[in-house]
């Protein structure tokens, strides 16, 4: 364990070098909250309006899952470049065994994903304070918390498993794009998941988009929030079983890449 604390410390350093992409990033978060979702509360249908007193408080953990897997997902970049510029081989040197190096990485990306989403699940939870009274229990914030680091390890084991797929950044860059964009809108961050399945069954939407939004987890980490949040009963332990089988999915397969690439 103290050779992994050298890991994640390793590796928050690296993440606090991006003080510009960091401060950039929260300022979009903000303003996609206090802008789009301001605006769109507006313009949405009644029926979501009655169901989360506007889009504003529905959205506000939608912002808070995004900020999450970008965060998380940046360890990915981190280890493209490595793998590019050979730093893996001076890794190899430090006094780690592979298994540490694999998980050690792993782990740090999904640790610096809820370092980097917590301020604004903080601020989340505030607002629906103010707008509803309402304030999770702390089983409740438990389950979120648990949730939520479930999502952000295995988005950093996704993350980990794209960049040793290759070794072109454009390449990563363009499957980082296609990911996020089928993950992120394929999801009930957005849209509620209800309103997402009654599409699918007017035949409005495909029926392979309702199913990567139901099995998105994503979409589990939202809900998962809102419902404790908003004090709604629409948890389901399926949510927390999808996050927990995503995370262990590719935290497998992300530490497996590494050691093929540690031993390559």
């Amino acid at each position: 364990m103290n050779r992994i604390k050298h890991l994640l410390e390793y590796d928050f350093r690296n993440f606090f070098r991006y003080k510009w992409w960091i401060a950039g990033m929260i300022s979009m978060n903000l303003a996609d909250l206090i802008i789009m979702a301001v605006v769109y509360t507006n313009m949405v249908s009644q029926e979501v309006s009655q169901k989360y007193l506007n889009y504003f408080l529905f959205f506000s953990p939608g912002i808070t899952i995004t900020a999450l897997f970008a965060a998380a997902f940046m360890i990915g970049r981190e280890i493209n470049r490595e793998l590019r510029r050979e730093i893996s081989h001076y890794l190899l040197s430090l006094p780690f065994s592979r298994w540490e190096l694999a998980f050690g990485r792993v782990l740090s990306g999904g640790l610096r994903g809820m370092v980097y989403m917590a301020p604004l699940l903080i601020t989340t939870i505030f607002i629906t304070w103010v707008f509803t009274g309402n304030i999770p229990s702390v089983l409740g914030i438990l389950i979120i918390l648990t949730t939520l680091f479930l999502v952000s390890v295995g988005t950093s084991g996704l993350s980990i498993t794209m960049s040793l797929s290759t070794r072109s950044f454009e390449k990563f860059v363009t499957a980082r794009g296609v990911v996020y964009y089928i993950l992120f809108f394929c999801s009930s961050v957005f849209y509620p998941l209800d309103f997402i399945q009654q599409l699918g069954r007017e035949g409005t939407l495909p029926q392979f988009l309702v199913l990567i939004a139901e099995m998105n987890p994503l979409s589990s980490g939202a809900d998962t929030t809102r419902a404790f949040l908003f004090g709604h009963p629409a948890y389901s332990p399926f949510m927390l079983l999808n996050v927990a089988l995503f995370a262990l999915i590719f935290v497998l397969t992300a530490s497996f890449a590494y050691l093929k690439i540690l031993q390559g």
